[in-house]
């Protein structure tokens, strides 16, 4: 059927059982009406905290790289600290992650006193080489996802510079407005000059085989699998302790029932307000989750594409509606969207291949914790010799002094 009643009929079984944790809604025929108070779920949280201490890093590793040969004095980076958000001074964030920059002594005019400069280590070189070879790598993966976004779009066109900001949710290497869309005239074209406020990425020609949305493909592999045609449904699976009442919950039921609507069909002809148009907007956050890195995105960056797919003003309501299919969390002051079918826990259960980038860099870091440890641990080990050496003199110096005062009473 489809309507998966089987997954939310679990889901109300176990909410049913949940006792002092209540989701309230006001039901009518008006969808933006429709309230559902937010619920904290404690992993997905987690899975964004995760994240929080390598994004911070590479923060700070971005910000050297962009500077002329990759080096800068240590005391400009320490001024620029505020901007960086970094709550600990450069030479403790320093101290704390060895293995990302080297410290030298340059002259920052040539006659000043030098000074300490920082440059990339040769450990973190190497992790950048890696990355240029993991780009070149996934070229066609990253051409699909930049297709995809356009063909979602009004018109096939999206602004340059609102593609250019979300590069790292979608894992587009940082020159690729540059070095890429060039490379591909068959796909797209560039319409102005990027950096200058605007320009629009158009859509040259339509590739059919991109314009499957990932619930599409899940129903074709599964009609290919079971030998029966599945209709394109979401998975909606409510977190342990949700209740629903009866008429929301009629309303879902409803709701599921309605054709799935491709985020790749033409929706000029819905009306706004609709429960069709609803159906296809859902499908278009999908289908941008999906398409991410992480599969979660933060909510103001998706604001910033209300024009191109057409969401409303009141878009983000739509994450509590369906909080079987999203979960908005509010971690670090900031509304992030996630798609709930990617998590296990707290871990992505599927990963796109250009996580291999932050991999490497992640167990860079993770390499110069484990070296910070171990010097930690060889200075307390030093500290702990050297004051058993000092303890050990002075109980020879007592038993010195003790022998030479028992040979001057015995004799």
């Amino acid at each position: 059927m489809f309507f998966q009643s089987h997954t939310i009929s679990t889901c109300f079984n176990e909410s049913r059982s949940s006792i002092g944790i209540r989701v309230w809604y006001q039901f009518t025929a008006s969808i933006s009406s429709l309230k559902v108070v937010w619920r904290k779920d404690q992993k997905l949280d987690q899975a964004i905290e995760n994240d929080k201490v390598w994004r911070q890093c590479a923060k700070v590793v971005k910000e050297v790289l962009n500077e002329p040969g990759h080096v800068i004095p240590l005391r400009y980076l320490e001024k620029r600290r505020e901007r960086l958000r970094l709550p600990i001074k450069i030479q403790t964030f320093l101290s704390r992650n060895p293995g990302l920059f080297e410290v030298y002594y340059d002259r920052i005019k040539p006659k000043t006193e030098p000074v300490k400069f920082l440059r990339v280590s040769d450990r973190l070189q190497r992790v950048l080489d890696e990355e240029e070879r993991i780009y070149l790598e996934n070229e066609p993966l990253i051409v699909a996802k930049l297709c995809k976004l356009l063909m979602m779009a009004k018109n096939n066109v999206v602004n340059a510079e609102k593609l250019v900001h979300v590069k790292r949710e979608f894992g587009f290497p940082n020159d690729f407005m540059v070095n890429l869309i060039p490379k591909y005239p068959e796909y797209f074209k560039l319409i102005g000059s990027p950096g200058e406020g605007n320009s629009f990425l158009e859509l040259v020609s339509w590739n059919p085989i991109f314009a499957r949305s990932v619930i599409e493909q899940r129903a074709d592999e599964e009609s290919k699998l079971t030998g029966i045609k599945i209709r394109p449904s979401f998975n909606w699976k409510l977190p342990n302790g949700f209740l629903i009442r009866k008429e929301m919950r009629e309303w879902i039921r409803d709701w599921m029932e309605l054709p799935y609507i491709s985020p790749y069909d033409d929706a000029s002809n819905l009306d706004q307000a609709s429960r069709e148009m609803e159906k296809r907007t859902v499908g278009v956050f999908h289908e941008l989750l999906s398409l991410s890195l992480y599969k979660r995105i933060p909510v103001p960056i998706l604001g910033k594409f209300t024009e191109e797919y057409r969401f409303s003003n009141a878009f983000s309501s739509v994450f509590t509606r369906h909080s079987g299919i999203f979960y908005m969390s509010l971690k670090g002051g900031i509304k992030t969207a996630m798609l709930r079918e990617a998590y296990k826990g707290n871990e992505l259960i599927a990963r796109d291949p250009l996580l291999e980038i932050n991999d490497n860099f992640i167990e860079l870091l993770d390499e110069g914790h484990e070296q910070r440890e171990e010097q930690l641990k060889l200075q307390k080990q030093a500290v702990q010799n050297d004051t058993e050496l000092v303890a050990m003199r002075n109980n020879t110096l007592n038993d010195l002094e003790l022998t030479e005062s028992e040979e001057f009473y015995s004799s």
